[in-house]
């Protein structure tokens, strides 16, 4: 009876799971093994003759790829239309010459396919691709490449990010002090001033006829006539002598100052019938919906400040609202009440999981996996993966259909996303576990050094068309090499030698487009090769 206990695939589940955190927990000199560390437990075990159930990998499989979409799905597109292109063909450069190293090996050296797919995978310590590459390739063998092939990934790009400003000569001080300067021109601070109004062509006009934001960019937030500050509706009338405090970076009150006045070294103080409050928006009804649309100014209340994902942005009438944005209004006190209504304010939304949009989520992007696309000899399909992948990154752009959010809290995300990845690989790891002696016995030294290679080469490639063709922030360029790796691990290396938040950008940047192209990649080397 106990025999039997230990050999139900619940209880190996969860065995694998426990030991598994415990080993990845474990750190000798900054590295660790982390969540990487159940396949290994899962190898051993399956090598043993255990078993976890298919079940449990296709569900990991579901909650972990749904998951990873919706969390990069709101600035995943946004990154082919800004400033990341040259980071993102740096990491498709990076990806493919991955790709095109693996296939080489299989067509030169006989290399298993779902053996090299994991590899490929484990070089680029990509538990997303692997997952693609399984379910693309129908073997469980690919788990035996990504075991081979991760922890010299881990500690390859360690190595690399460490020794590569040395060995090119870099000046990190500099490096940084130009990234700031950049950082300036390109997001610049959000400033507060007071004006006195002296030009004549302003005296007596409304705020609506006079269009100041979109002529300047700046803000108004606040007006004092007399002794009275009060804040500013559309149809508030400008007079000569008014002070006025306004909202915006530093060429946008410099516009502003040509328009208005001189500026002064006033504080325009506020009675109680005037508040300035940070509020979070919870309220489905507004996501979406752009400040123009919601009209604040019913309530005499203007925005002067949209924080999202720690940046504050400038918040214009056509800006539109997320749900988790925090925004710093600026009011009445009677007004106030009705704008936290109207906005949602509520904390504890934002922790709270509804699970309609999860499951209505994975049903579309199955149903899309499902499709057949013809491309000459190929039928192309995204595949279980793929399918969610994509609904979910669509989705989540979206941000809401009628009243269903298409967004997760940033816990329930992560601890649907980690059980989910911890699921699957411990399914992966004990199914592989049994051809994990025949498979070293027979090719391990040569796996480990195309492995090795696989790793090395493209960051290599990365590196010498960043720093020499795109002249990219050298700090910036070893970020957006870890995230083409998808390697914490390596970010951290590289973040520890320098105070500048550039490693983090360029990371940040690449991975969500990281993530999905080692999806494509491992689906394409699957069926392609």
């Amino acid at each position: 009876m106990e025999a039997d206990l230990y050999h139900q695939g619940y209880f190996v589940l969860f065995l694998i799971l426990s030991l598994g955190i415990v080993l990845g927990n474990v750190r000798y000199k900054g590295f660790s093994l982390d969540s990487s560390a159940v396949i290994f437990v899962a190898l051993l075990l399956g090598h043993w003759g255990y078993r976890v159930p298919s079940e449990f990998q296709t569900l990991g499989l579901l909650l972990f790829i749904f998951t990873i979409g919706i969390q990069a799905g709101p600035g995943f597109f946004d990154i082919f239309l800004k400033h990341g292109r040259k980071l993102i063909v740096i990491s498709l450069l990076l990806i493919g010459s991955a790709a095109a190293i693996v296939a080489a090996a299989v067509y030169l050296m006989g290399i298993d396919v779902p053996i090299a797919v994991g590899l490929f995978n484990g070089a680029l310590t990509s538990t997303p691709g692997l997952a693609a590459g399984i379910e693309a390739t129908g073997s469980p063998n690919a788990a035996v490449g990504y075991g081979l092939a991760y922890p010299i990934g881990v500690v390859g790009v360690i190595l690399f990010v460490g020794l590569a400003p040395q060995l090119m000569r870099i000046d990190i001080k500099k490096e940084e002090q130009d990234y700031i300067d950049s950082l300036h021109e390109e997001h610049p601070e959000l400033k507060s001033r007071v004006f006195r109004i002296t030009n004549s062509n302003v005296d007596g006009r409304s705020l609506a006829e006079l269009d100041l934001r979109n002529m300047t960019q700046a803000i108004i937030s606040r007006v004092k006539v007399g002794d009275e500050s009060f804040v500013p509706t559309a149809n508030t009338r400008l007079r000569t002598g008014d002070l006025v405090k306004a909202v915006g970076d530093e060429q946008a009150l410099k516009r502003l100052e040509t328009v208005l006045g001189d500026p002064v070294q006033v504080e325009l103080t506020f009675d109680d019938n005037y508040v300035v409050e940070w509020l979070l928006v919870t309220n489905r009804d507004v996501v979406n919906k752009s400040l123009r649309e919601i009209g604040l100014g019913v309530w005499n209340a203007t925005v002067t400040r949209i924080r999202r994902s720690g940046i504050d942005l400038k918040p214009l009438p056509h800006s539109k609202l997320r749900f988790g944005d925090k925004i710093l209004v600026s009011g009445s006190s009677q007004g106030m009440p009705h704008v936290r209504k109207l906005v949602g304010n509520d904390e504890k939304r934002l922790s709270e999981t509804n699970f309609l949009p999860i499951s209505l989520g994975i049903i579309i992007g199955v149903l899309v996996g499902t499709i057949h696309i013809p491309l000459g000899p190929i039928d192309f399909s995204l595949g279980l993966t793929g399918g969610v992948l994509l609904s979910a990154l669509v989705l989540s752009s979206i941000g809401k259909t009628g009243p269903i959010l298409w967004s997760m809290s940033g816990g329930a995300n992560q601890l649907l996303r980690r059980l989910g990845l911890l699921m699957f690989m411990a399914t992966v790891g004990t199914g592989a576990g049994g051809e994990l002696a025949d498979v070293l016995s027979q090719n391990g030294l040569r796996l480990v050094l195309i492995g090795a290679s696989v790793t090395l080469l493209p960051m290599v490639i990365g590196l010498l068309l960043g720093h020499y063709v795109f002249k990219i922030n050298f700090l910036t360029l070893l970020g957006v090499i870890t995230g083409s790796m998808t390697s914490t691990p390596g970010l951290g290396a590289i973040d520890s030698k320098t105070e500048s938040e550039a490693p983090a950008v360029g990371y940040a940047t690449v991975y969500p487009a990281s993530l999905v192209m080692m999806i494509i990649f491992s689906q394409l080397l699957a069926r392609l090769l």
